[in-house]
């Protein structure tokens, strides 16, 4: 069984949008741009996050995504899942019809593997990657993060100068 870049992209970009939600919608740009992953690729991902009711999203300027529940509530296991990333290390998919319908000798070994992986995952919520992100980060370059997005959404005030 091998993670494939689907499910690392997806639970990296979930990170990031849990980073920066506190501030209103993250734009996918952002996150493209921070984490190197392509745009189109993420507008996949977070689709179907989005169908799993893992983000919302906000049309129109300022818009972007949030979580849709807190990220306490969300598990590793919930983000994979939800792409549709599998996680089976049997060959045969959990299915016991390994070879001549009946399971494999190591089919069982295989089928254990996959239940602790689960349960593994299914133990590490999004809000405990996301603190050992902002511990090794720092929380200044957060704030300063924070600081250049109020700064682009605040309105630009325009002088007029009368002729006379």
């Amino acid at each position: 069984m091998k993670l494939t870049t689907k499910g690392r992209f997806a639970v990296t970009a979930m990170i990031d949008l849990a980073l920066r939600q506190d501030d209103g919608p993250v734009a996918l740009a952002g996150i493209s741009d921070r984490q190197k992953i392509s745009l189109s690729y993420l507008e996949q991902l977070f689709g179907k996050l989005r169908r799993c009711a893992l983000v919302s999203s906000v049309r129109g300027p300022g818009g972007g995504y949030c979580l849709a529940k807190p990220a306490l509530e969300i598990s590793v296991a919930d983000i994979i899942r939800a792409v549709d990333e599998p996680l089976d290390a049997t060959l045969c998919n959990g299915k016991a019809n390994c070879l001549d319908e009946e399971p494999c000798m190591t089919h069982q070994l295989w089928t254990t593997l996959t239940n602790r992986m689960l349960d593994y995952l299914s133990s590490v919520t999004l809000s405990e990657l996301v603190e050992q992100q902002r511990s090794k980060i720092g929380s200044t370059e957060l704030k300063r993060e924070r600081e250049q997005r109020i700064q682009q959404r605040r309105p630009r005030r325009t002088i007029s100068v009368a002729t006379v």
